[in-house]
């Protein structure tokens, strides 16, 4: 299946990546996603080594959330405030 993972913010900086496209398994979930994007290089792995909200399809998830064929998934940094 293929899926297209965006970035934002911060995390776009640092990974000097705006969108992917990738090739994965059935079944794959956001948590193993962010494992293998922090195994594609140290830029990825310093941009997803804190925390990182995701969306699935412009819906917030979690790392349990399963994803699916044509899904668009959405890294970016918590936002603050103040």
């Amino acid at each position: 299946m293929h899926i297209t993972v965006k970035t934002f913010a911060q995390t776009r900086e640092i990974t000097n990546e705006d969108s992917i496209t990738l090739s994965l398994d059935k079944g794959v979930t956001i948590g193993e996603l962010i494992k293998m994007l922090i195994q594609r290089s140290e830029k990825w792995d310093l941009a997803l080594s804190g925390s990182v909200l995701t969306a699935r399809n412009q819906q917030l998830c979690d790392a349990s959330t399963v994803i699916e064929d044509g899904d668009e998934i959405a890294l970016f940094p918590p936002v603050t405030g103040g």
